[in-house]
C-alpha cells in the first residue's frame, strides 16, 4: 500500500489509470483516507491549541472518510454531467482516494500548505485520468465541485 500511495503522490498517470479499472483497489483506498485522517488528527492533538487526544483522531478519520465520498459523488455529478465526463463514483472513490496520499504530510504543521496544494493537483490529476478528459475539464470539474462540496457543507452544518 504505501508503494501504491508514493505512486499515487507522485502523479503516476498509469497508476491512477489502473486504479480506476481495478475495483480491489477501492478497500485500500478507503484505508489510505483513513491513515491520512487519523494522522491530519494527530497533528491537531498535539497542537496546543487543541482540548483532548483521541477526539480528534476520531473526527480526523470520521470526517475524512465522510468527505471522500462526498467528494467522489460531486465529482463524479460535476464530471458527467457538465464536462461529459467517463465515469461512476467507484472509479471516482478509488483514484481521489489516492490522490489524498500528499496530506499524509499534514502532520508535520509547516507543511500542511504544500500538502494541500500537492494534493489539490493529484486530485486533478485523479479527476483527469478517473473520468478521461482533458486537463482543462478536470480543473473545471473541481472548481464547480468545491463549489458545491462547499454548498452541501454548510447546509450540513446548518441541519447539525
Amino acid at each position: 500500500m504505501l508503494q501504491n500511495a508514493i505512486r499515487a503522490a507522485r502523479l503516476d498517470v498509469d497508476f491512477y489509470n489502473t486504479v480506476e479499472n481495478d475495483d480491489t483497489y477501492t478497500a485500500q483506498a478507503a484505508l489510505l483516507v483513513a491513515i491520512v485522517g487519523a494522522l491530519i488528527g494527530l497533528g491537531n492533538a498535539l497542537s496546543p491549541y487543541t482540548d483532548g487526544f483521541f477526539g480528534p483522531i476520531f473526527w480526523g478519520i470520521g470526517g475524512a472518510l465522510l468527505g471522500w465520498a462526498v467528494w467522489a459523488f460531486v465529482t463524479d455529478f460535476v464530471g458527467r454531467t457538465f464536462f461529459g465526463g467517463e465515469s461512476d463514483v467507484g472509479q471516482m472513490l478509488r483514484v481521489l482516494g489516492y490522490a489524498q496520499a500528499p496530506l499524509a504530510l499534514s502532520i508535520v504543521p509547516f507543511l500542511g500548505w504544500i500538502a494541500v496544494i500537492w494534493a489539490l493537483i493529484a486530485a486533478v490529476v485523479a479527476i483527469r485520468e478517473g473520468h478521461d478528459f482533458t486537463t482543462g475539464k478536470a480543473i473545471g470539474t473541481v472548481l464547480v465541485g468545491w463549489l458545491i462540496y462547499v454548498i452541501l457543507a454548510a447546509i450540513a452544518y446548518v441541519i447539525f
